[in-house]
């Protein structure tokens, strides 16, 4: 592969674009260069950061810990980064990723509020010709994916709403300049993992906070706290152990199943063991349980209503808890937001819940929101409605592959990939945090370095062979497509409405059955992706034409 220089001309020549300067497409980006490609990010965005960029709302942080989601592959930026929480808010996560930017000198090698419309492969000279909103474009024989699994915004299809004459927009496009939510009139309409975190911080500001919910989740609590400098010294000095536990877990959190058989305990047993993991941060209390929680119903039901008994225990009123409890589903068979005071907050005069199983809501109107109630007036409505999840982003870009099929197209009834890596039919086009991979569904920084560093790999083997074209083979799509289907089985997820199974009530035809996450676990993964690597990228059809 010869390096290409930086062309001029209308269409400037890359070795490698990667689409996205999230926590992915940083990386990817560093390991290109330190591989001496010719390389280049393009980025929606004013900025780098990703969902740390965009996502802004008050209460945003992490929901693992913050030593276990930063970069591992650079000693000396661990030594020399200090983390002030736990699990660090937003505004710390992205001074962090801009000091990684700066401190490898990957900014000038960023093009920022430069979004890609679409990009079409090129099969006599193989190469992708990419074309941005406005017009410009690129070219580049490698496109790398770093958009994002949560990155496309979806709102609800109310009758008015842009008829509103306050402010109102999405959590995704929250302002960046800020709001005054002091004394404010403010609907949220969403009870979901952005919402768990958003309304206790709106309802500290505002005069009046209405939250409007359809299907209320299985929240636990986050209890996070401030890291002091000793603490921060010990984290430290026990990196390698914090990676090395990453590394054996399923999810690549620090928490790990617990695999003694609960069924052999006994209630007072068991009680112990819970409440432990009430009182203990982070995802313990859903990833940390008895393996059987989570793929026995029995088990399930049980430990679902030691979560119900804490939430009214945390509410003034037994009747909000009631509609604060899920009946639709157990705990963890959805991915668990973890709050800080949220089942407080609706124990304020000043905060309301609306059941819209109840009353709902029949239109937005110029002052507000109406349901079969009544009117609600309002200043500010914020949407926490969620995210057409990891294929979203994909369909928002006009991918074209061999005879012009498009990626939207193919993956219409869902997706279909090799190691969620490549789609058979769109040579070059390697898909980071793509459906079907392992990195979807866990500690993201752990999947996507896994992720990264196998990509890097094989752009170096194919510089090294002087090949310039990798592709899927259908059959071995085929067999990674039918294997993660069956990593649902036996799981309780798999029979819940949500966006590890591809369902989305506000994007027509996302009605469930959609396999969007390899759910075999990291290690096994990362033992797959060595393995195809060892034996000459078997699966994917590597040549020089």
């Amino acid at each position: 592969m010869a390096i290409a220089k930086v062309s001029h001309s209308a269409q400037p020549t890359y070795d490698v674009i990667i689409i996205g300067a999230g926590v992915c497409g940083i990386y990817m980006l560093h390991r290109a260069l330190e591989l001496g490609l010719n390389a280049i990010v393009l980025e929606t965005g004013h900025g780098p950061g990703g969902t740390w960029y965009w996502n802004r709302y008050p209460g945003a942080r992490f929901d693992s810990e913050s030593y276990s989601y930063g970069y591992s592959f650079s000693k000396e930026l661990l030594a020399e980064w200090d983390w002030s929480e736990h699990f660090a808010a937003q505004p710390e996560t992205l001074r962090y990723l801009n000091h990684v930017v700066e401190r490898f000198r990957l900014r000038d090698h960023m093009r920022f509020d430069s979004q890609v419309e679409g990009a079409e492969f090129i099969d006599a000279s193989n190469q992708w010709r990419v074309r941005l909103v406005g017009g410009e474009v690129f070219t580049t024989r490698f496109l790398i994916t770093a958009i994002g699994m949560l990155s496309a915004a979806t709102l609800p299809h109310y009758e008015g709403m842009d008829t509103f004459q306050g402010e109102s927009f999405h959590t995704y496009y929250w302002p960046q300049r800020g709001l005054n939510l002091a004394g404010a009139k403010v609907g949220v309409v969403g009870t979901g993992a952005t919402a768990v975190q958003l309304i206790p911080e709106v309802a500290k500001e505002a005069g009046h906070l209405t939250v409007f919910q359809r299907r209320p989740n299985w929240c636990a609590p986050l209890h996070n706290g401030p890291i002091d400098a000793e603490t921060m010294r010990q984290i430290k000095n026990q990196y390698e152990e914090i990676f090395d536990r990453c590394a054996q877990t399923p999810g690549g959190f620090l928490h790990g199943p617990d695999y003694r058989d609960c069924d052999a305990l006994s209630a007072a047993e068991k009680q112990h063991f819970w409440e432990e993991l009430y009182r203990s941060s982070g995802f313990r209390k859903w990833l940390g349980n008895f393996v059987k929680v989570l793929i026995k119903a029995d088990a399930n039901a049980e430990y679902s209503d030691f979560i119900a008994n804490k939430i009214r225990q945390r509410l003034n009123d037994p009747q909000t808890a009631t509609k604060l409890i899920p009946t639709d589903h157990g705990f963890g068979t959805r991915r668990v937001p973890l709050e800080t005071q949220y089942y407080e907050a609706f124990n304020r005069d000043t905060v309301e819940l609306v059941d819209l199983n109840e009353t709902p809501i029949t239109r937005v109107t110029a002052l507000g929101i109406q349901t079969t109630a009544r009117d609600h007036p309002f200043d500010i409505i914020v949407y926490a409605t969620g995210f057409d999840a990891i294929t979203g982003s994909f369909d928002r870009i006009a991918f074209e592959g061999l005879n012009g099929k498009t990626l939207r197209e193919k993956w219409q009834a869902g997706p279909r990939t090799l190691l969620g890596l490549q789609t058979a039919g769109f040579p070059n086009l390697l898909t980071l945090a793509g459906p079907q991979s392992a990195s979807v569904g866990t500690n993201f920084p752990r999947g996507i370095e896994d992720a990264v560093d196998w990509t890097a790999d094989l752009l170096s083997y194919m510089r090294a062979h002087e090949l310039h074209r990798v592709e899927a083979t259908e059959a071995a799509e085929d067999e990674w497509t039918e294997l993660v289907r069956e990593s649902y089985d036996g799981m309780l997820l798999s029979d819940v409405k949500s966006w590890f199974n591809g369902y989305n009530s506000n994007v027509p035809g996302h009605d469930g059955d959609r396999y969007l996450v390899y759910f075999g676990g990291a290690p096994e993964y990362r033992q797959r992706l060595a393995a195809i690597a060892a034996n000459d990228y078997e699966g994917f059809r590597l040549s020089k034409h």
